[in-house]
């Protein structure tokens, strides 16, 4: 199990990017948080294993609405992280 910090970039604020990451999560098993940033990127923090994390970020960037455009996604390891699901953050 490992958790990542991902930040994706691109046209992922107002389009259900949010709703459409936890779905994705809660599919493939992944836990953690998304949240929408300021800047007009969306940060989510994920736990899982290996396979699952890959899936997932394949997912987020090629796997949704054809309406959601993913620009980059930038992702960072940290220490592991336990979460109780998969949460969206306001």
């Amino acid at each position: 199990m490992q958790t990542q910090k991902l930040i994706i970039s691109g046209l992922v604020q107002g389009v259900g990017f949010r709703w459409s990451t936890a779905k994705v999560a809660q599919q493939l098993g992944v836990t953690g948080t998304v949240r929408n940033c300021s800047n007009g990127q969306v940060e989510v923090l994920a736990t899982g294993d290996s396979h699952q994390l890959v899936d997932f970020q394949t997912q987020l960037n090629h796997g949704l609405a054809p309406w959601i455009s993913v620009q980059a996604i930038d992702v960072t390891d940290l220490p592991l992280h336990h979460f109780n699901g998969f949460q969206i953050i306001a």
